[in-house]
């Protein structure tokens, strides 16, 4: 039985932890701030990775996300804590995200870019296909019922951890820059491939390290700075205090 458990623990944690660095690599880092960009096939990879781990729309993310930017701590922000508080966001946020996702004219105004490919209509567009692949893959690794567990725990860890860079992540936490509600939390930090060094990215948004420094654990740079080392990721920019200074 403790066996049973810990497998199914350990695979829920594996299945966000591949969800979490697709969203901070590709997803964020990527496709919304064009701060690293990636050879085809790494590109193609981290697209799969998005539709069976999350379900995600890419355009649809990088539209919200962009919007947030945009639009941060007012009551245009889709998930803004200043206006709803951080407790409504941490619990809210996957309905906050839909609702602004659904709404064509967010997505032609800040995903324009991103126009829906054919592959999109055909395969990535269906994100309850893409699902069921994870569930089906999981169950036949770990056997059904533990692999439905495992699967359903993931969701809910993807959903708490990202609600909590949203929420919390601009409540609670230090700000090494000023001038936006955006702080860092060492733990979040942890969690999130270096999404909890919310601060350091609202300062720079451009920039593919949110870390500062080593101790920092931006564990998503490290990934991208060993695709970079493999020359299937090129790096636009990397130095938060240089961009923040430029922004200031």
């Amino acid at each position: 039985m403790l066996v049973s458990a810990l497998i199914v623990a350990v695979a829920a944690f594996v299945l966000t932890q591949i969800a979490i660095f697709t969203t901070t690599i590709y997803l964020h880092r990527s496709l919304t701030h064009r701060a690293v960009t990636f050879h085809p096939l790494v590109a193609f990879v981290f697209r799969a990775l998005t539709w069976v781990s999350t379900g995600i729309r890419p355009r649809q993310w990088v539209a919200v996300h962009r919007k947030h930017h945009a639009h941060t701590d007012t009551t245009e922000d889709p998930h803004s804590p200043v206006v709803l508080g951080w407790g409504t966001v941490q619990l809210k946020n996957v309905f906050l995200y839909r609702t602004a996702a659904k709404d064509p004219a967010i997505v032609a105004k800040y995903a324009k870019d991103l126009p829906a490919t054919r592959l999109d209509r055909l395969l990535f567009d269906h994100a309850l296909v893409g699902l069921g692949v994870l569930f089906a893959l999981t169950m036949a690794v770990i056997g059904v019922v533990p692999g439905l567990i495992a699967a359903g725990l993931h969701f809910v860890l993807y959903i708490a951890l990202s609600g909590s860079v949203n929420g919390p992540g601009h409540h609670f936490g230090r700000r090494t820059f000023a001038g936006h509600s955006a702080t860092n939390l060492r733990w979040l930090t942890v969690l999130t491939a270096g999404e909890g060094l919310h601060n350091h990215h609202h300062a720079a948004p451009t920039s593919a390290r949110f870390a500062r420094r080593w101790s920092d654990l931006d564990f998503g740079w490290w990934v991208i700075r060993g695709l970079r080392t493999a020359r299937v990721a090129h790096v636009r920019f990397d130095d938060v205090d240089a961009l923040a200074r430029r922004a200031a």
